[in-house]
């Protein structure tokens, strides 16, 4: 079977998933792809230039069995575009964020136009993956809410019908790198904060945690690993200045060293206030770092099918947050819990990927 994976936005984590896939399914998987820049733009034009790229790959490889799209584009507008091009071939979206949820920065308005080309492109979709379900919980809930505010023919009957008919597959993510055991090392326990540096992804609370565990003399270092962008919110300089010669890294990281920091690394702490499945924290996990999450977003669910304890995992507010800490760094790493990550890998996941696709395929 031959499928084509369509990314608008071929970067970061969006990268990671689709390269994954490729290398990991059973089936043939081509990507057409955009840059990982302008998302706003790809939300609005990537529909045809994608189109027009996608019938470029049918002309050199033959047409697809069936599509898979991200939702980082108006999935329902290209829909249209490619019904020449591969006329009856089934669509799936795979939906790894939600812009109902996405906190507005300082510098952003309100702009319904998001929400409703993820709506129309669930809507139109033969199938619509969700990355968790508290993803596809939360689509569910928004689009009725955001629906509703229309005039008339709001289109919220059809919104149970259209998440109902979904289903849920992880991202997959490769752990490969992360089997081997862990170092001995020495010093300071190491602390891994692994996100954005991005205003979704909680750098006041960070700031917060971190001033508290230094005003309790807990003993520790930090690597904050991440993609930075041109505009960071002002907040993570505080944090760095807080943390002086304890911060041991900062910012990007190559594969290599971001790999060795998470082997090294006693707790992976997040913040974040925009969250749907968490690859960072799942790496960290495979590396045998102890999580310690905001007990919201798509985290309670994450700890529950790694079977961890969310009495030591997951914080309700800062003090808890450094509390969850202090008593991770004096306790023995859990092999059960690291061993429990592999089902994220994508020799675990890819199976489903493809079954679901093959269904999928047969239907039409």
């Amino acid at each position: 079977m031959r499928i084509s994976l369509i990314e608008p936005y071929y970067g970061g984590s969006h990268k990671a998933w689709a390269d994954g896939y490729v290398a990991s399914s059973a089936h043939r998987v081509s990507l057409v792809t955009h840059p990982a820049r302008f998302w706003k733009w790809r939300m609005h034009g990537a529909f045809l230039t994608l189109a027009d790229q996608l019938a470029i790959d049918v002309e050199r490889n033959g047409p697809p069995d069936v599509i898979l799209a991200s939702s980082m584009m108006d999935v329902a507008a290209f829909a249209g575009a490619v019904r020449s091009i591969v006329p009856g071939i089934p669509i799936a979206v795979y939906f790894h964020e939600s812009q109902f949820t996405y906190p507005l920065s300082p510098a952003d308005r309100v702009d319904f136009t998001y929400q409703m080309k993820n709506w129309s492109s669930a809507a139109v979709a033969d199938l619509v993956i969700f990355n968790s379900r508290y993803h596809r919980d939360v689509l569910r809930d928004e689009a009725s809410r955001f629906l509703n505010t229309f005039p008339e023919d709001k289109h919220v009957h059809k919104v149970d019908g259209v998440i109902d008919a979904s289903i849920v597959l992880p991202v997959g993510v490769d752990l490969s790198a992360f089997a081997t055991d862990r170092p001995e090392t020495e010093g300071p326990p190491l602390i891994v904060w692994n996100q954005r540096w991005e205003h979704d992804k909680g750098p006041t609370e960070l700031m917060e945690i971190v001033r508290q565990l230094i005003g309790s003399g807990t003993d520790f270092v930090m690597a904050m690993c991440g993609e930075v962008f041109v505009s960071v919110p002002p907040q993570f300089a505080e944090v760095t200045d807080l943390l002086g010669d304890r911060l041991i890294h900062e910012g990007w990281a190559s594969r290599q060293h971001y790999v060795e920091l998470l082997h090294r690394s006693s707790v992976v702490v997040s913040t974040a206030h925009q969250e749907f499945f968490g690859i960072g924290v799942v790496e960290a996990i495979a590396a045998g770092a102890h999580p310690v999450l905001p007990d919201r977003l798509v985290y309670p669910e994450r700890i529950a099918a790694l079977g961890a304890d969310p009495a030591t995992t997951l914080y309700v507010n800062v003090e808890h947050a450094v509390d969850l800490i202090v008593q991770a760094l004096d306790t023995p790493p859990d092999v059960g819990l690291q061993a429990a990550a592999a089902i994220y890998d994508w020799s675990t996941v890819a199976p489903r990927y493809d079954e679901s696709l093959a269904r999928l395929a047969d239907s039409r």
